[in-house]
């Protein structure tokens, strides 16, 4: 990999404000799941519908998004992102006014084109950035501004939008149509002020970025790629599609354990204004996760290794939470942030590593693999209302483990000429 030495420290800190951005507007959706089911009027699956429209997003725009890169590189990439990502929040002002399910939709799959570019973009910059069997320590980083982020907008938010709501949910069951019209159109409300500061800061700094100098990453110059490896297409790397998998499988188990807690939260009896507070606890296990990841990968630990044992964490801690109730249960579901931690940051190094020229394509593969996070929520929703338990419903997780365990122990190395 072709780039300059100089400027890592300022390019890993820039990279990390964006990460920042990924964090606070992915964990928003987890409180605008309860928000918008009362809001809207919403069914539990099709309130999930948030996290399909977001998460779609990164499925259909990735190899845009590759293309998009090619063209203008990746600084000049990230700040069409972010004026995109401005343009989705914005959409979030009629969608209020409105109270119009399909407009908050809308404007959630916009914001997920413009992450969907932007993680194009930074997820093989930070892996490039240095060797990579210590990649995951960096983008271990990344995730630390990324969950920070999270936590932040799981207070900040949720106070804003599901302040007094178990009071509110009450006095809507007594109220007559239009009264209660009223009393969700000035709930709906308090979304605009939140999300017109959203559009602003991300269009300001858009513009930061244009003006920031950030190094290069040329590809195309990978000689010693060139050499040892002729194949002609991105798809004739397996390990890169099996990473994909697991990405698909990661993020939607991920998205499942935030974005589900409040329903869980309250399925286990408690208020949902305590429960939609859950989701910062999964990331506080993410801190500690990704602070540990720091720490031992790759002195104490291959991130390969790491991989695998958090697999398994995971999957026991699921069986915990299938069987056990009250804060036990809560506590297993929010440990789930700390075994998932280091999933992304190893499998993505293990997919990517040798790809040469085909890394921006490749990269833009496994953003699409993100779309778990899409379609895993809602099928989990249909499960729990068939089987009509949202607690036994969480069995569907073990599946998705035990494919990110497979890829760990032997899928990575699956038409990987540089692993034995």
């Amino acid at each position: 990999m072709s780039h300059n030495s100089k400027n890592y420290t300022s390019a890993i800190f820039l990279i990390g404000i964006l990460f920042f951005i990924f964090g606070f507007i992915t964990w928003a959706n987890s409180q605008l799941i309860p928000y918008l089911k009362i809001a809207c009027e919403l069914t539990d699956t099709q309130s999930y519908l948030v996290a399909t429209a977001f998460f779609a997003a990164y499925f259909f725009m990735a190899i845009p998004s590759s293309f998009v890169l090619k063209k203008t590189g990746f600084k000049n990439g990230m700040c069409v992102g972010l004026l995109v990502m401005a343009v989705g929040a914005l959409i979030f002002i009629p969608a209020a006014q409105t109270r119009n399910y399909s407009y908050f939709l809308s404007g959630l799959f916009i914001i997920g084109s413009g992450l969907a570019l932007l993680q194009t973009a930074s997820n093989p910059y930070v892996t490039v950035l240095g060797p990579i069997e210590s990649a995951a320590k960096r983008i271990s980083i990344m995730g630390i501004c990324n969950k920070i982020a999270g936590i932040l907008s799981v207070y900040f938010l949720g106070a804003i939008m599901l302040s007094n709501v178990d009071e509110l949910k009450a006095k809507l069951v007594t109220l007559n149509p239009a009264d209660k019209a009223r009393e969700l159109d000035l709930l709906a409300s308090k979304v605009i002020v939140p999300y017109l500061i959203i559009a602003g800061s991300l269009a300001v700094l858009a513009v930061i970025f244009y003006f920031m100098r950030l190094p290069e990453i040329n590809e195309e110059q990978d000689e010693v790629n060139e050499k040892a490896d002729n194949r002609t297409s991105v798809l004739q790397y397996p390990y890169l599609i099996l990473g994909a998998l697991s990405i698909f499988f990661y993020v939607g188990v991920e998205v499942i354990s935030y974005d589900t807690f409040a329903s869980f939260g309250e399925h286990l009896g408690y208020p949902l204004a305590e429960a939609s507070g859950f989701a910062k606890f999964t990331g506080y296990g993410l801190l500690a996760g990704y602070v540990l990841s720091i720490i031992a990968i790759p002195k104490y630990i291959s991130q390969r290794s790491a991989l695998i044992f958090a697999t398994l964490l995971s999957m026991a801690l699921v069986l915990v939470a299938l069987f056990t109730k009250g804060n036990i249960a809560v506590l297993s579901f929010a440990l789930l942030g700390f075994s998932n931690s280091v999933m992304w940051p190893a499998i993505w190094p293990l997919a990517i590593t040798g790809l040469g020229k085909f890394t921006k394509i490749g990269s833009a593969l496994l953003i699409m693999g993100i779309v778990g996070g899409a379609l895993l929520p809602p099928f989990y929703g249909t499960v729990a209302e068939m089987i009509g338990s949202k607690q036994t419903a969480y069995f569907i997780m073990i599946p998705c483990y035990l494919f990110i365990l497979w890829f760990g122990m032997k899928g990575y190395k699956i038409g990987n000429k540089e692993v034995k």
